[in-house]
């Protein structure tokens, strides 16, 4: 009876709960090997040697001076031969990570606040003196009108106003520009970067350059593209720019300097990389508003005592320093972290296998009915023991 009991025990042992067998076939383990490859070529290629997963990484600070070099002269019935250094056409003298080069102006002389007539337009212009309204100002007046309708020239007449006369007329702008011997200006851009976390610093004036040689060298994409001296034109040209066209109303571009250091090498390894592009936005279709520009004034006293002004509307090129960068050092959390990481997708390779065999392959169905088998259930009652 012991042996019957026994035996019965072992048969319900063996047969009292469903099983499940997975069914693996050549096609599906080579299907997984070859997601585990991806996922090493992948860790090993992509986060450690493209990404440099086994570094910490950190920010540039920086600051940046520059220093505008170069004279030309104009001939004009209005200024006569005048020379035109840095002091005229830098302004102002300073700007933070900018510097701006007039190009082209208008001149407005000897203007002094007294009583003229407005510039002429569909709001200015009149018959009599009814038609000006004492005391209006509008957003583009120049100054605030009289109430009086007097003449502008010999055919038209326009509403009075009490402003610095004579007003500016800057309908017209010279074309071609002023100064169009800036082309040749140079700008000495020093740039002094440093990483905080590593406590590195360097400098685009690289520790190799001797005095002689930052004197002579102009910078040269090819032949010298460590020298920190740019010529303006070139600037122009490297952004795919017409340098005279651009400096008849004038523009914004971009000098970007990056400073991406690997600090696992030598620090000579870490040196900048300089591009250019236009930043303002020079679309063919869109004319309005185009280029740079604004107004400034030279304030003086005439022989009688009366305070006086040259208002000059100066168009140019405004030189804007962008500094980027990233540094990485190797440290043993981000090596840690990237590792576990790469460990833990390998776990991934099974959905994946999984993913592919039941859903993508042409033979989905058959896997799918193969991929488990099931047992029924026998249930032994007492009579049948």
């Amino acid at each position: 009876m012991a042996a019957c009991c026994g035996a019965v025990r072992g048969f319900l042992f063996e047969y009292d709960t469903p099983r499940i067998v997975l069914i693996r076939s050549r096609k599906v383990g080579l299907i997984n090997r070859a997601v585990q490859l991806a996922i090493l070529a992948y860790v090993i290629g992509w986060v450690f040697l493209w990404e440099k997963g086994y570094q910490e990484t950190d920010s540039v600070v920086s600051s940046v001076t520059t220093k505008v070099k170069g004279v030309t002269m104009t001939n004009t019935s209005t200024l006569g031969s005048r020379i035109w250094d840095v002091a005229d056409y830098v302004i102002p003298p300073q700007e933070k990570n900018a510097v701006f080069v007039m190009t082209n102006m208008i001149f407005t002389l000897n203007q002094s606040q007294s009583h003229c007539p407005e510039l002429p337009d569909d709001n200015t212009e009149c018959n009599n003196n009814s038609s000006c309204v004492p005391g209006y100002v509008s957003t583009h007046s120049n100054g605030i009108q009289t109430g009086a309708c007097i003449p502008y020239n010999s055919s038209i007449k326009t509403c009075e106003v009490f402003a610095w006369c004579p007003v500016e007329d800057d309908y017209h702008i010279p074309n071609p520009a002023f100064l169009q011997g800036a082309e040749n200006f140079t700008i000495l851009v020093k740039n002094n970067i440093w990483y905080p976390k590593f406590n590195f610093s360097k400098r685009n004036i690289l520790p190799t350059f001797s005095s002689s040689y930052l004197k002579n060298c102009i910078y040269d994409a090819q032949t010298d593209p460590f020298c920190p001296i740019f010529r303006l034109g070139k600037i122009v040209e490297a952004a795919g720019q017409n340098f005279q066209e651009m400096a008849v109303e004038g523009g914004v571009m971009g000098l970007q300097i990056n400073w991406d250091c690997n600090l696992d090498r030598a620090a000579s390894h870490c040196v900048p990389k300089y591009s250019f592009r236009r930043l303002d936005n020079k679309d063919s279709a869109n004319t309005i508003s185009p280029g740079y520009n604004f107004r400034f004034a030279k304030y003086y006293k005439d022989s009688s005592g009366i305070e006086t002004r040259t208002l000059i509307k100066a168009y140019g090129i405004r030189l804007d320093i962008i500094v980027f960068g990233k540094a990485g050092k190797f440290d043993v959390i981000p090596t840690m972290i990237n590792i576990g990481s790469g460990l833990a997708l390998f776990g991934v390779a099974t959905v994946l296998c999984d993913i592919v065999v039941l859903y993508c392959m042409k033979k989905r169905y058959f896997y799918r009915e193969k991929k488990y088998k099931y047992v029924e259930d026998y249930e032994l009652g007492t009579s049948e023991t």
